[in-house]
């Protein structure tokens, strides 16, 4: 998986901040009702609809790791297109970038 280069930044600059924001992901997740496969493509909806394509490529391994499809990953993606509009289409062509990269 690949980490974008802003969180790689903020982790060796900030390394307690960066630390004290992975735990707080980490208890986020261990108190979610949401299983982890719906979590990470819930996730990557909320990348694509606010236009936050840095993590894509990082969040997209994680929806795989977690047993989600390459459909399910795009899907997910274009969720938001009722309430935002075209605005994820910038997402979607991250995840699909990160999907075939993925496969390379």
């Amino acid at each position: 998986m690949k980490m974008s280069q802003g969180f790689r930044l903020f982790g060796q600059q900030f390394p307690q901040t960066a630390a004290a924001h992975m735990a707080f992901v980490q208890t986020k997740a261990e108190e979610s009702a949401l299983d982890p496969k719906t979590n990470h493509l819930a996730y990557l909806a909320v990348l694509s609809a606010t236009g936050l394509t840095g993590g894509v490529d990082f969040h997209v391994g994680l929806a795989q790791q977690a047993g989600a499809s390459d459909r399910e990953i795009k899907s997910a993606a274009l969720v938001g297109m009722q309430a935002v509009g075209l605005r994820v289409l910038d997402g979607f062509a991250a995840v699909c970038a990160a999907l075939e990269a993925a496969d390379e």
